[in-house]
């Protein structure tokens, strides 16, 4: 398949392997974490860790919407879905994203809930259309990949003067959950490791360009590249982040040029700045409360925004204690580590938000079979 076997060459990606292997130094270590969940899984699907030199470690990072979302955003949502005159408008993989004591979207839609699963902004708008008595709710969700596509609903909803639908926001803001796992001495050293460097994520770079990570990687000496998810681009981003690593450099490189430019969408952003502001702080699981990453409507676009129109109240709820999926996005420890992962936690049988979502770092293990050598290591 052209534009898509090439980044796939059997040869060049051996020669690359080869490349980080003569250039790594043995008297140290490399711990670069791959902040999206699309890394993660390229990572297991081509199998890359096992062509890298044992002390190049790759950290699976907090880079997945849903995962991140904590209970108390997915415990609103149900409370919410509660009253008899709205319907809810989610995707998919948030049905069974965790909330309270095991409580999901799924099992309120099964009691009787008005949840629909959609597939885009615009499939939430056309319900609101076609239901002029109902309150319509959009579970808006996303880093700033999706984030442009709410903010155009809510202006054409403006224009359209649709007074049914509103919009539930999570969308949350990726430079800030870096500069928190590298400012956060609990969250960085919590049974982890210190990060040598990032694999920045890509879909959020064709937003957002690679401007906004130079600071982080100013502030905190660390390299930061953005990469693609095909093999050839995680491992060409790895290679430069071992010659940064090795020249004692600390810059922001664009292996992802192909795509991605400094300033990034200018038009995305402007929507998105046209309807949104900065909230002082949003949760995210696994990393806690952290400031400036998540973003709200405008005052000015108040009456789409489902929080002051149903005067729901913020909610913070403990995770499942048996479950490991916290500090997996903490990079503090791999889904394996977990006593219950491909035992009580499958696909089939998801208990944490890391096996939930297809981005997430458990379901790339499962999906990939990257559990299986260890599983047999740890019982053998």
């Amino acid at each position: 398949m052209k534009y898509s076997d090439e980044y796939r060459h059997k040869a060049i990606v051996q020669g690359l392997a080869r490349a980080i292997g003569a250039e790594v130094s043995s008297q140290r270590a490399y711990r670069f974490m791959e902040f999206c969940g699309g890394h993660t899984h390229a990572i297991s699907r081509y199998g890359l860790e096992d062509l890298l030199p044992a002390n190049v470690r790759m950290i699976h990072g907090p880079g997945c919407p849903v995962c991140v979302l904590p209970a108390g955003r997915v415990e609103m949502a149900i409370q919410l879905v509660k009253r008899p005159e709205v319907t809810l408008c989610v995707y998919g993989d948030l049905m069974r994203a965790p909330g309270s004591q095991g409580h999901t979207l799924l099992r309120a839609k099964a009691l009787g809930a008005d949840i629909r699963m959609v597939y885009s902004t615009l499939d939430a708008m056309r319900i609101a259309e076609q239901a002029p008595g109902r309150e319509v709710v959009f579970f808006a969700i996303g880093f700033e990949t999706t984030t442009p596509q709410t903010a155009v609903m809510i202006r054409i909803a403006e224009d359209k003067r649709l007074q049914g639908l509103s919009v539930f926001c999570n969308h949350v803001l990726t430079p800030s959950a870096m500069h928190s796992i590298l400012e956060n001495p609990k969250i960085r050293n919590t049974g982890g490791v210190p990060v040598d460097g990032f694999i920045g994520p890509a879909h959020v770079s064709t937003i957002i360009g690679t401007r906004p990570y130079e600071p982080l990687s100013e502030r905190f000496e660390k390299p930061i590249v953005v990469a693609g998810f095909e093999p050839l681009d995680v491992l060409q981003a790895i290679l430069m982040l071992v010659r940064q690593v090795n020249q004692c450099r600390h810059e922001v490189e664009n292996q992802y040029s192909r795509a991605v430019t400094r300033e990034g969408n200018r038009r995305a952003k402007e929507e998105v700045s046209q309807v949104f502001e900065m909230r002082e702080q949003f949760e995210w699981r696994g990393l806690g409360l952290v400031s400036k990453s998540g973003l709200k409507l405008k005052r000015s676009y108040e009456k789409f925004d489902a929080e002051a129109r149903f005067a729901l109240h913020e909610m913070r709820l403990p995770d499942n204690p048996a479950c490991e999926c916290c500090a997996v996005l903490r990079g503090a420890k791999r889904p394996v580590d977990c006593k219950l992962f491909g035992n009580a936690c499958t696909p089939e049988t998801p208990i944490g938000a890391c096996m939930v979502s297809s981005e997430g770092a458990c379901a790339a293990y499962w999906t990939y079979g990257r559990f299986r050598d260890e599983q047999v290591r740890q019982t053998s």
